[in-house]
């Protein structure tokens, strides 16, 4: 099975407010995409596993046109409080470059 960062020639994430983190999977190609934007490691059950959150909370966006998923989720705490430990978001991503997919 290969790993998320094999599939995607970027994987990004960012703030998405100060409530909420938003991580970018930008495939190689359109059949990457489509083969594996649905695999069982990026449906919102298993994401809310990763990032500690209720599986109501994950958001997934295809956009097909682009071969990108996009997934947001809130944060833990508020961006910029006082345990904040990524400002930015910009690190939230890593716990994704190995997950297996399908």
């Amino acid at each position: 099975m290969p790993k998320l960062e094999a599939v995607c020639r970027h994987i990004r994430s960012k703030n998405a407010g100060p409530f909420w983190i938003t991580v970018d999977l930008f495939f190689h190609d359109r059949d990457g995409f489509e083969r594996h934007a649905e695999a069982a490691a990026l449906q919102p059950s298993a994401l809310a596993q990763v990032f500690g959150v209720r599986e109501d909370q994950v958001k997934c966006y295809r956009v097909p046109d682009l071969g990108v998923l996009k997934i947001s989720y809130p944060r833990r705490d508020p961006q910029g409080g006082m345990i904040e430990r990524d400002l930015h978001g910009g690190q939230q991503y890593v716990r994704l470059v190995d997950l297996e997919l399908d």
